[in-house]
């Protein structure tokens, strides 16, 4: 699935059971939220809660983005997606996890959307392999 609205190409892999999200760059804190609502109309409407985020191109990092799919986005997908557990699985760049790991608060909010707890389960990946073989378990 592509539009003009969204800056990211979305996949149904039915084969694999997943939606397969990918950025090709940065884009605009607002221009990702677009692109996430995509993303989760493409779950409803494939009824899949399986998601691979391919965001090894994205360079940036934007907490306002972060906290809002924590607190907001993660948790209303997971919801409308019941009773199907949503996992997501963020596929990214090693200088993109340095960069969690030296900012503080980037990395409270991601140990916060990867607690135990959360209505979904989120985890970061470097290798698409791994990425893949934990969506599918």
């Amino acid at each position: 699935m592509s539009s003009p609205d969204i800056s990211c190409t979305i996949h149904h892999r039915p084969d694999l059971g997943l939606l397969v999200a990918r950025w090709p760059s940065d884009a605009s804190v607002y221009q990702l939220q677009t692109d996430f609502e995509a993303l989760l109309r493409a779950a409803m409407e494939s009824d899949t809660a399986r998601w691979l985020l391919d965001v090894r191109r994205r360079d940036a990092l934007q907490p306002d983005f972060a906290h809002w799919t924590v607190h907001d986005f993660f948790p209303r997908a997971a919801a409308m997606l019941a009773p199907q557990q949503l996992r997501i699985a963020a596929l990214c760049s090693p200088a993109r996890l340095t960069a969690y790991d030296t900012s503080a608060e980037q990395k409270a909010i991601i140990e916060e959307g990867t607690a135990p707890e959360q209505r979904y389960q989120l985890r970061l990946f470097l290798d698409e392999g791994a990425t893949i073989q934990w969506l599918s378990a």
